[in-house]
């Protein structure tokens, strides 16, 4: 049975509920943004996970839509989106042959930070007669994921441009320890000074004759420094469709984005 447009007294509790209204203005909100900006939007889906939240944001005007995990892209792919990168890197012989799958009827991209697993794919690619777009990841500080700036993201670079079955696209850094920096001015120096070494590492690999498509990162509490860094091309926000109280707290004043998701619940 459809609550869609029912009072809120008509859903039995415990029930998590998105308000529409705010959900459409968020998107617009920040799809406005990106009309005035040289970056473009990739929205994360791993907030959402939702094929029609996700078609919203593309008719709104993302490029595309990322995804934290390939089960994610899959379930996204079947639904039509054909433009997908999965922010994270794909191992294991299973996963991978899933992968190649999914790149016979999407374009999808997916992050290495390993030769190893960058050959894995290269080898399923091929055996599959498809192709897999590839960014390398850097690491700009979260410790996570990601190679080293400069000459060790070189020399993947020009590893996967040597593998059959592979298309380098690019680079991702993600500054996720720094998008819940409170004070703005803080937050803008740091982010500033973590981008510094993944676009100098765009130009050392551009300068050995490489050419890099797009250098891709960004989160909800970035999106408006990481789009004015010359040389950061794509933005991978996703929580401001819902705008948790985290972001809310961070943004302040100047925050745009309003709660769109709640718990509705019944106390006795």
């Amino acid at each position: 049975m459809s609550l869609i447009g029912k009072p809120l007294e008509a859903v039995d509790t415990p029930a998590l509920v998105i308000d529409a209204g705010a959900l459409e203005r968020n998107i617009a909100r920040m799809a406005a943004y990106f009309r005035g900006s040289r970056a473009v939007l990739r929205p994360h889906a791993k907030t959402h996970k939702s094929p029609r939240i996700a078609h919203m944001q593309l008719e709104a005007g993302a490029v595309g839509i990322t995804c934290a995990k390939l089960g994610e892209a899959e379930v996204l792919a079947q639904a039509g989106i054909r433009d997908l990168l999965v922010a994270n890197q794909v191992v294991g012989e299973q996963k991978i042959a899933r992968l190649v799958r999914l790149a016979r009827y999407a374009q999808v991209t997916v992050c290495v930070d390993d030769a190893a697993n960058a050959e894995q794919i290269s080898a399923a690619a091929q055996a599959a007669g498809t192709s897999v777009g590839i960014l390398v990841e850097v690491d700009i500080g979260m410790r996570r994921c990601g190679v080293e700036p400069g000459e060790p993201a070189l020399a993947l670079a020009r590893r996967v441009v040597e593998l059959p079955g592979l298309v380098f696209r690019g680079l991702q850094g993600y500054e996720g320890h720094l998008v819940t920096v409170r004070e703005r001015a803080e937050r803008e120096r740091r982010v500033r000074e973590a981008m510094a070494p993944l676009i100098e590492t765009r130009q050392f690999i551009e300068s050995a004759g490489i050419p890099v498509e797009l250098v891709s990162g960004g989160g909800t509490g970035t999106y408006d420094i990481t789009s004015q860094i010359d040389g950061f091309d794509e933005i991978q926000a996703g929580s401001y469709v819902f705008m948790d109280a985290t972001y809310r707290a961070v943004e302040g004043p100047g925050n745009v984005f309003e709660p769109a998701i709640f718990l509705w619940s019944t106390i006795v």
